[in-house]
């Protein structure tokens, strides 16, 4: 989220350190940054910008699709070869686990339960969860898995352009997607 705000305010010819501060903070502290008047901007991340006093006080300047022009693809996992290698079975096992649960949460005969169980757990209530989550207002989840390439590609180019990295890698070379693949068929 940090890179599609120094992108967006990059596009509108502001610079960091020049023209603005950043200030880091965990999302949990963000509303309570911009209500008490710490920051002028945050960054919105669910659930807390579902909250009635932040959503009564500011509103949206800009999405990370407005920064990026498209999808983003902000987690993947990674691992060296030779662990892949050493423990193949056991990560097809997780894999298939993680996408069982994936669906279980995104089947919408489960979403009253799904959401109780986030609520519990989040500590958030059920009804600012109920808002968008395991729903098309929430995150894009490939149902296979699957991470967007592309958009992979572009997070890491937008880093070399802000300076945040070197030089880009072309991520194709370094995917190995045939676990989640090896996951996917054993599920019905």
């Amino acid at each position: 989220f940090d890179i599609g705000m120094r992108m967006m305010l990059r596009k509108h010819g502001l610079e960091d350190k020049r023209d603005y501060t950043v200030v880091e903070s965990d999302y949990a502290h963000m509303n309570a940054m911009i209500l008490e008047r710490k920051a002028d901007l945050v960054i919105g991340a669910q659930p807390w910008a579902r909250e009635p006093a932040m959503r009564a006080a500011t509103h949206t300047l800009f999405t990370m699709r407005d920064a990026t022009g498209g999808r983003t693809q902000v987690l993947v996992f990674a691992a060296r070869t030779g662990f892949l290698d050493k423990n193949r079975a056991a990560l097809i096992d997780f894999f298939s686990d993680m996408l069982a649960l994936s669906r279980w949460f995104h089947d919408p005969a489960h979403r009253p339960e799904a959401i109780a169980l986030a609520a519990r757990v989040t500590k958030q209530p059920y009804e600012r969860l109920d808002s968008y989550l395991f729903s098309t207002s929430d995150f894009y989840s490939d149902p296979e898995g699957l991470p967007d390439i592309g958009a992979l590609q572009s997070g890491i180019d937008m880093m070399v352009a802000l300076g945040f990295a070197k030089e880009s890698i072309d991520v194709k070379r370094y995917l190995d997607l045939s676990l989640v693949q090896e996951a996917t068929k054993r599920l019905p």
